[in-house]
């Protein structure tokens, strides 16, 4: 594959002279804690289905990823070749990415959910060579959906399968044979071939298509350095060192679960526990055998694992920290999981293109995490633009561009769709305010926007006054279009067991919690779940396909 990162050269010498790319990669980081702590666990990784544990320490992880790495390389895989995966929170995951590093190949997580329509796309898009997919996972076949695909992905050299087999005996196409189990790594060519191509910290080392909440998925190109400048402050911001333990439960083919499940904890010199499938009652579980002490995921997870713990009368008493981002988190949800789960819950904000953009800090009053999604941390820079494109005043919702040293690479073979200015500024898509104390709040998409009558609606904070209704459990407000104001808002709800919600009981409790006229939704829509993408964003797109076809 030909990568087109053009959105690094041009940023490189700044980024280096400010010291916010370290100029190093994820094999520095895994050598080092080879050499200084060998014996320390590292991964822990946890199968939901039969409760099996698989463990490594820094130094089988090192032998296990220069392993796989001249795998791949007999399958012919070397510099800038995709190595696509579909997989859960596994082990084989981490060490393929670390594995990947080693040859420098680029690796292409794809979500679980993902079937065919999307994954013919995303492999032939990102020519990826191979695949590697779980057998079975959650009761489907993906060695049969992939077979099914072979003919339509005409680059797809191998299909690596984890667990095939019969009898015990792993199949010759399996992970088992080609990839785990010899020990490629004692081959007298093996140093060779894991010190011939590896990487520099500026060549693109992951490709991550966009979850779609606009229905159209992006390659989004990362390198090293794009990746590490993110983790770099956000560590220290969020006090972890190498005695911690990181609880990663959502998933790793998501940025969260990417950079701070996988690579910060190598670059820590700290342990990770990974949950394949989520269970908040599991997560509990390993929260508690496993002393966690931090945690990332999104809004469900937190909601989740919350009701769990109040409802057991269980503690998690070594959590110190949840941080919760994907969408802005009603504030009603962080008063409540703060009170259950004894922990600090921190708000924070980013996007695939450039990781955690913003977070509250751990010394900030909680109201903060109610209230907004946090300040920059450092290297990045916000601004909000208003309608005519100026700085808008504190407190006022505009147009939220981003520039910072985390921010991506380019679009695979899409610069067009790049949306950098020639200053490097990032338009996000999001509209935002910041409050006068140089807090961050995210008003919603661009395209989640409703102006009714020339009026902006602000939709994040009613649905946030909405989560407080006893009868609500889940709700998003999208447009309608309407041919006298343009639009008008309809309040798409999710009741709590036993509810009954009508219009009327809507527009009385946002009357008494003093809600201006104009922005009360004009028409309500109760559903039984709402459409979301795997790291917890609702659809809105979705929502607002079936408001429009009026199936309310």
């Amino acid at each position: 594959m030909k990568f087109d990162p053009v959105l690094i050269g041009p940023r490189r010498a700044q980024s280096i002279a400010k010291g916010w790319w370290p100029d190093r990669t994820i094999n520095d980081a895994l050598d080092e804690a080879l050499a200084q702590c060998p014996d320390q666990i590292a991964l822990t990784a946890v199968c939901a289905d039969n409760g099996a544990r698989t463990q490594f320490t820094y130094r089988e992880m090192a032998r296990m990823a220069d392993r796989i790495a001249v795998g791949l390389a007999r399958l012919g895989v070397g510099r800038d070749d995709v190595v696509s995966m579909q997989l859960p929170n596994c082990w084989q995951f981490s060490l393929l990415y670390l594995a990947c590093s080693r040859i420098g190949a680029v690796v292409n997580p794809l979500m679980p959910i993902f079937r065919e329509r999307e994954l013919t796309f995303m492999l032939t898009h990102a020519s990826s060579k191979v695949m590697i997919v779980q057998k079975r996972y959650r009761n489907f076949d993906y060695e049969a959906m992939l077979d099914g695909l072979r003919e339509q992905l005409p680059d797809l050299e191998h299909l690596v399968v984890i667990g095939a087999g019969q009898d015990g005996r792993p199949a010759p196409h399996s992970f088992e044979a080609l990839l785990s189990d010899p020990g490629w790594e004692t081959a007298p060519d093996a140093q060779a071939v894991l010190t011939a191509a590896r990487p520099g910290p500026d060549a693109v080392t992951q490709l991550l298509y966009t979850s779609g909440t606009t229905g159209e998925p992006k390659g989004v190109m990362h390198t090293a350095n794009t990746l590490m400048a993110n983790i770099v402050p956000y560590a220290p911001a969020m006090r972890l060192t190498p005695a911690d333990v990181i609880l990663m439960a959502s998933p790793m083919a998501h940025q969260t679960g990417f950079m701070y499940g996988l690579m910060m904890p190598i670059m820590l010199r700290a342990r990770v526990v990974l949950q394949d499938v989520w269970d908040p009652a599991l997560a509990m579980r390993l929260i508690n055998d496993e002393r966690v002490t931090f945690t990332m995921a999104s809004t469900a997870f937190l909601t989740d694992l919350a009701a769990t713990v109040s409802e057991q009368r269980s503690g998690v008493p070594t959590l110190r920290t949840f941080v919760c981002a994907g969408a802005p988190i009603p504030g009603p949800l962080v008063e409540r999981a703060c009170a259950a789960l004894g922990a600090k819950v921190v708000s924070a904000w980013g996007m695939t293109e450039m990781g955690a953009v913003t977070l509250t800090g751990l010394d900030d009053p909680d109201e903060r995490s109610f209230n907004t999604d946090g300040t920059p941390l450092p290297g990045t820079e916000l601004k909000v633009l208003d309608n005519d494109d100026r700085l808008a005043a504190p407190g006022v919702i505009g147009r939220l561009l981003v520039r910072t040293s985390s921010g991506f690479a380019g679009y695979l073979n899409r610069p067009h769709l790049n949306n950098v200015d020639a200053e490097g500024w990032f338009d996000t898509g999001d509209m935002a305010y910041v409050d006068a104390s140089g807090y961050l709040r995210i008003a919603g998409r661009n395209k989640d926007m409703i102006i009714r009558g020339g009026e902006n609606i602000p939709v994040v904070e009613i649905e946030a006054l909405l989560f407080r209704h006893p009868q609500i459990s889940d709700v998003a407000i999208v447009a309608y279009p309407d041919p006298r104001l343009g639009e008008r808002a309809c309040a798409v709800v999710v009741q709590k067991p036993g509810a009954n919600l009508d219009m009327p009981a809507v527009v009385e409790f946002l009357k008494m919690n003093k809600v201006a006229l104009q922005y009360i939704p004009e028409r309500l829509l109760v559903i039984d779940s709402m459409p979301k993408t795997p790291s917890g964003k609702v659809q809105k797109f979705r929502l607002r396909e079936i408001v429009r076809d009026g199936k309310d």
